[in-house]
């Protein structure tokens, strides 16, 4: 989905007969910035490992967006107590006795409201397990997003656009703008001005 509506060009210093293809290209390099495939609510699955002797996971993609009003971002949250790296076991006859009875490895269902959520840094604290052991890794279903694309979104996307219209070798005899091209570009197209305005919604990690 394209980030500016034709309706938002003159709000944001474009003619207003400029092409949608110059406003996809600029979507996706947004994207491509951000390190998500869209900055609009959609749901994420991430398989995290739990540093050894803490409790907390970092979500990637934020701002966190509940569905609905009074529920929480997390849709499905799994754990485990998985076979420790070297170095990571932190109590050893307590592991080798789990270990015994079969119990690491097997992913179990984590109540969302047992787990305190930091919306801001999207940190997840997590309880611990009925053994007592910390979970070493997580799996989380959750939606992260915006709801509504803010003016910050829409002026980086509308820079871009100019930043684009102003390279020559962009904008000499084109007739529709391909996506890579300015991909190749980006460098320059995605200028400080732009960063600081993305960089709120780029993601914590890759991929």
């Amino acid at each position: 989905m394209a980030y500016l509506e034709p309706t938002d060009y003159p709000n944001y210093g474009l003619p207003a007969g400029t092409t949608a293809d110059w406003i996809t290209a600029a979507t996706a390099l947004i994207n491509s910035y951000c390190r998500r495939p869209d900055l609009n609510v959609i749901q994420y699955t991430e398989r995290l490992r739990v540093v050894a002797g803490a409790r907390t996971v970092l979500l990637s993609y934020l701002p966190l967006a509940p569905l609905a009003p009074a529920t929480s971002a997390i849709v499905s949250l799994q754990g485990r107590y998985a076979k420790p790296r070297r170095g990571e076991m932190l109590n050893e006859p307590l592991f080798e006795i789990v270990w015994a009875f079969a119990l690491p490895g097997q992913w179990t269902e984590i109540d969302p409201t047992l787990v305190d959520i930091d919306p801001n840094t999207g940190e997840l604290t997590l309880p611990w397990n009925v053994l007592g052991l910390p979970y070493n890794e997580v799996q989380v279903i959750y939606t992260a997003g915006l709801a509504t694309i803010g003016d910050d979104v829409k002026s980086a996307c509308a820079q871009i656009v100019r930043n684009a219209q102003a390279t020559p070798a962009l904008n000499a005899s084109m007739s529709r703008i391909d996506t890579m091209q300015m991909k190749y570009f980006s460098s320059s197209l995605i200028d400080e001005t732009v960063q600081a305005w993305l960089n709120p919604y780029v993601a914590g990690r890759l991929g």
